[in-house]
């Protein structure tokens, strides 16, 4: 029994030590929000930003870089404002100062970060492929705006990696489109789709999967077509498994391939005998 009230008188020391160390730094946080000492708010701002109590460091650097506009601590807090807002996630509005800080100190050693991070940030902002990609497109944009200003830039190769893995999702979202019309039987739309894939990029890794995939949705045109538009589908079908075969005589599609293109030759004979 005796223990048990000893463990509990611990525990409820505890608490209350904890309870008074969160008031007492509650309190302090008030005191300097409160406080027109912009020294002190200059000093405890980069500390709170050095210890990443970056939501605490915020409002104080929110206040600063309006007050020291144009001394010489404005860079230095602008910089770091820049990396709260990346810090905390918010992607859209850190782009935004890290291109404004850019801007305001275009000689800063710090001018070429900052260039990256504003690019880098976008990239960060680029969505899952089946989203609108127009974020993915303008992150390409800036990562090569980064390239063209700083070509000799150790970063220039990132943003050039960058750039692969972003092209990399829009030809999903190429390939994804183009098969979502080939499952809704729409083949025409099929067929345009992956030809465009193909020309916007030619080594892709869909490409074999793509000269089938036309070939099969010229087949499912001339197969279900209506007579008087058959004969013409069936001899464009014929020419798209040449254009498959001529690629891939090894191919993973081949066999099926060959089944369906004699399919396509007896129905082409049927022609001919009614012609007769």
């Amino acid at each position: 029994m005796y223990l048990c009230k000893m463990f509990l008188r611990q525990k409820i020391g505890l608490a209350l030590f904890v309870f008074l160390f969160v008031l007492t730094a509650c309190s302090e946080y008030n005191k300097v929000l409160k406080s027109s000492d912009l020294e002190w708010k200059y000093e405890k701002a980069m500390e709170y930003y050095e210890k990443e109590k970056f939501y605490k460091a915020y409002p104080l650097l929110e206040e600063l870089v309006t007050y020291y506009r144009g001394t010489d601590k404005a860079e230095d807090l602008y910089y770091v404002y820049a990396y709260t807002d990346y810090k905390l996630e918010d992607y859209l509005l850190a782009s935004h100062r890290f291109k404004q800080f850019v801007k305001t100190f275009p000689r800063s050693e710090k001018a070429e970060e900052c260039r990256y991070m504003s690019a880098y940030c976008a990239y960060l902002m680029s969505p899952e492929f089946s989203l609108d990609q127009e974020p993915t497109y303008d992150a390409i944009s800036k990562l090569q705006l980064f390239i063209n200003e700083y070509p000799r830039s150790a970063r220039a190769d990132t943003c050039t990696q960058l750039i692969g893995e972003l092209e990399e999702k829009l030809e999903l979202k190429a390939y994804m489109a183009a098969k979502q019309y080939y499952k809704m039987q729409d083949y025409k739309a099929a067929y345009t789709t992956f030809e465009n894939l193909l020309k916007k990029y030619p080594g892709s890794k869909y490409t074999e999967e793509a000269y089938f995939t036309m070939f099969s949705a010229k087949y499912e045109l001339a197969m279900k077509s209506v007579a008087s538009k058959q004969q013409e589908r069936v001899e464009k079908a014929t020419k798209a498994y040449v254009q498959y075969v001529d690629r891939y005589p090894r191919g993973k599609y081949v066999g099926k391939s060959e089944r369906m293109y004699n399919d396509l030759i007896e129905l082409k004979e049927t022609f001919n005998v009614v012609a007769k």
